[in-house]
């Protein structure tokens, strides 16, 4: 073919013209991958990416060695931050913008994982391949199921949402928001969840979703106090955020890429048209403050890899928690979203304080107090942890042993089908399940109910 080109051949032979931030990610592998860090190998690196020595590279070499002085080998993103906010980098972007000539990228440098281990039993997972193994998918998918762009907040409804929205409703209460990740990205968060998040130490005051710790593990440390304190946090998974979790798994060893990629996997931001959707219900600050924290990315309440990363990223908060306490002569525990303190009579005369403080430290800490739900019950009441009666040991409350024992009482008299008032799938399944509730504060009484139990016919 003769003359002038096509329009679509001109296209194709266009020279991609990239933006700043993907030519410093580009001279970032290349550092990464050089012989040593040291100035002269690191000119030669990028002059091989730029495809010539470029006048302004050893300046900008000399910067980011002033910055980093040894190799940030975990951390590429870091060292991309820091060559595209170097002033002769800018300096560089600068002048091709006026002369109309872009940098242009010659050539790529895939280098090879030098990340450090996490430290510890937890596995070696090296690069963003080595993770997309563990979880048995693509790099692709675990891209798209990471989704670290938030494309997906963006799209419409339909089968490629990751994520499903349940509002819950709740009588004079701020609604709740379940936040239903898909069957694939379910799947790969529970193994994270049991290869990875399940061998993060957390602090020791946290006994909810833990391993050999339960509700009333927690409750117990309560027992024959002078005064028990509780509070709730409102919006718990809502108000950890992305960067709490990023931190977090940075803090336990994984290099920047890995972090990033599982903070992606198992944080949300909810799309503004379920938000939109929001029932009523609450005061007008709580439901702003609420869309606030679920628009940002956050802990979806519903992912089962949320409530063991909620541990994890609030552990200064426990540790603050737990220093205040100490110094006050007090106990602290938390089950989730539930802060429990007992202590003696030093405690109960100067409990109002003691309060103040609690509240100061939470807010510090990026989260808030829901005062509704705060109680303060001393000798004489009733002394409940987590539903937990802990006067003088941990044992159920009459009320519930009392409602659970007329239902088997009603089950053997008018048979068990017209006592499942509110269609529980296995009705059967679930009175067992509170039996055993029982039986594990009170041996004794839990006992009388499976008599009572293995009466019905079913």
């Amino acid at each position: 073919m003769t003359g002038a080109a096509t329009p679509g051949a001109r296209v194709l032979a266009r020279t991609p013209h990239p933006a700043p931030s993907d030519v410093a990610r580009a001279l970032a592998a290349a550092f990464l991958a050089a012989d040593d860090w040291a100035p002269r190998s690191l000119i030669d690196a990028g002059a091989f990416v730029l495809g010539a020595r470029r006048r302004w590279l050893p300046t900008l070499v000399a910067e980011v060695m002033s910055s980093l002085p040894r190799a940030p080998r975990d951390a590429p993103r870091l060292l991309a931050t820091t060559i595209e906010r170097a002033p002769a980098f800018a300096e560089a972007v600068r002048k091709a913008k006026e002369r109309r000539v872009p940098i242009r990228i010659r050539h790529h440098v895939v280098s090879a994982s030098t990340s450090r281990e996490p430290a510890g039993a937890l596995p070696a997972i090296r690069d963003i391949a080595e993770l997309a193994v563990l979880l048995d998918l693509s790099i692709g998918h675990l891209e798209w199921f990471a989704d670290t762009k938030q494309w997906n907040r963006r799209a419409r409804t339909g089968p490629l949402q990751l994520h499903r929205y349940e509002w819950r409703t709740r009588p004079g209460r701020i609604p709740r928001l379940l936040e239903i990740p898909g069957g694939r990205l379910r799947r790969a968060q529970r193994t994270l969840l049991h290869h990875v998040l399940a061998l993060i130490p957390a602090n020791d005051a946290a006994h909810g979703f833990m391993p050999g710790r339960s509700a009333v593990t927690g409750a117990a440390l309560h027992t024959a106090s002078d005064v028990v304190i509780s509070f709730d946090l409102t919006s718990f998974f809502a108000r950890v955020t992305a960067g709490r979790v990023y931190g977090t798994l940075r803090q336990s060893g994984f290099s920047e890429p890995v972090a990033h990629m599982i903070t992606g996997l198992c944080t949300n931001a909810v799309p503004h048209r379920v938000l939109a959707a929001m029932p009523a219900g609450g005061g007008a600050d709580e439901r702003f403050a609420l869309r606030q924290a679920l628009a940002t990315s956050h802990l979806a309440q519903g992912a089962p890899s949320s409530p063991m990363l909620a541990n994890l990223a609030i552990r200064r908060l426990d540790s603050r928690l737990t220093g205040w306490s100490a110094a006050a002569g007090a106990t602290y525990t938390r089950y989730a979203d539930d802060l429990a303190f007992s202590g003696g009579s030093a405690l109960a005369r100067r409990s109002g304080a003691f309060m103040r403080g609690v509240q100061r430290i939470v807010e510090d800490e990026g989260h808030s107090i829901n005062p509704t739900k705060t109680r303060l019950r001393r000798q004489g009441v009733r002394q409940t942890v987590t539903g937990v009666v802990v006067n003088e040991r941990v044992n159920v409350s009459r009320a519930e042993y009392d409602r659970l024992k007329a239902t088997l009482h009603n089950c053997n008299v008018h048979g068990p089908g017209g006592q499942n008032r509110r269609g529980v799938v296995d009705f059967r399944a679930h009175l067992l399940g509170r039996i055993s509730w029982v039986s594990s504060l009170n041996p004794a009484k839990g006992q009388r109910l499976r008599e009572e139990f293995d009466r019905i016919r079913w």
